[in-house]
């Protein structure tokens, strides 16, 4: 996308522009690789959000629905809502489609014990009988660039209490966090095998940009349709493909703690907006008067931003990065 010149950029603008010809080019790429691929139609695991709804939409566009088979993948702790919005979406483009719980996969693993462990030497309230939890970070635009990952315990909807996590248990909490998503992708691989299908992805732009997917888990697809879309685009497309309301309302979140966390409280640390067009404005190098007066932000927290973006950029450049291969010139 080209960025319109001057000082009136409007940033949300352009992100918002040809959502139509977008729309169209993105159902050329889903043809071109599912036959290029030699493949008979596509897997896509769908969660209730938006970007699942929207590469969905485009495959059974694209594709038709007889091409297209859906895999709802919940777990003990995913919010209830994710299985019945899939579900809705499903039924109302005619697709097929079948939900396959990950909770015996991970209870394999000793992954809900484990994560249990941890939140019982992190939180000495905890009592899992009325407590849910989430993980947070502080708010940059409030905080900066205080990055201390808490615990937070939520008792009948309203949060009684945060506490710091240790840099070893936060470490160990997101390897066991991301296995759900890597036996997400496990068990599309496995339906799309037995179909002869590829796995259609879901990432967009702003969580490639950010490293914000796991490693052989939601990032271990086939081949990525909005991976060149910022999410407001997503979003953008999403009103264009008349999805349903309640999922263009869902804040997105990657849905693996049983108090529903949104990529804002975790991920983000700031609103989607404000995000995107600074990742917008970085792309192409607009200036800093533009910035601003998109934003509201004062150039020092838009500097304090730059800088915040950049570390998270520099710590997930290996979950970005294909293994790297040494040639050894023969």
């Amino acid at each position: 996308m080209e960025a319109a010149e001057g000082k009136n950029v409007q940033i949300l603008e352009e992100l918002n522009r040809d959502i139509e010809y977008l729309a169209l080019n993105l159902r050329k790429f889903i043809r071109k690789q599912v036959t290029g691929f030699k493949k008979r139609g596509v897997v896509i695991g769908v969660s209730g959000g938006i970007d699942s709804a929207v590469a969905l939409t485009l495959c059974v566009q694209e594709l038709g629905k007889e091409n297209v088979y859906c895999l709802l993948l919940p777990e003990d702790e995913s919010s209830p809502s994710s299985a019945i919005l899939g579900a809705e979406i499903c039924e109302s483009l005619g697709v097929p489609y079948e939900e396959v719980s990950i909770s015996p996969i991970l209870r394999s693993l000793n992954i809900y014990d484990k994560k249990e462990q941890i939140i019982k030497r992190t939180c000495p309230d905890y009592d899992p009988d009325i407590h849910k939890t989430s993980l947070v970070l502080p708010d940059f635009l409030t905080h900066g660039l205080l990055n201390v990952p808490y615990i937070q315990l939520v008792k009948d909807g309203v949060p009684s209490g945060k506490y710091r996590l240790k840099a070893n248990d936060y470490l160990e909490l997101i390897g066991l966090q991301n296995v759900k998503q890597r036996s997400r992708m496990l068990v599309q691989y496995m339906y799309a095998e037995k179909l002869n299908y590829a796995v259609c992805g879901t990432t967009n732009k702003t969580e490639l940009l950010l490293g914000q997917f796991v490693k052989y888990g939601d990032g271990g697809s086939d081949f990525e349709p909005l991976a060149d879309c910022y999410k407001v685009q997503v979003y953008a497309l999403g009103r264009l493909l008349n999805v349903n309301e309640d999922i263009l309302k869902r804040p997105p979140s990657a849905d693996t703690w049983n108090h529903f966390t949104t990529d804002e409280e975790f991920y983000w640390r700031m609103p989607l907006q404000i995000l995107d067009q600074l990742l917008y404005a970085q792309e192409h190098q607009l200036p800093m008067e533009v910035i601003e007066k998109n934003t509201g932000l004062s150039s020092d927290t838009i500097e304090k931003t730059w800088r915040h973006i950049k570390r998270i950029r520099d710590s997930t450049e290996y979950v970005r990065a294909v293994p790297p291969v040494c040639h050894i010139g023969r």
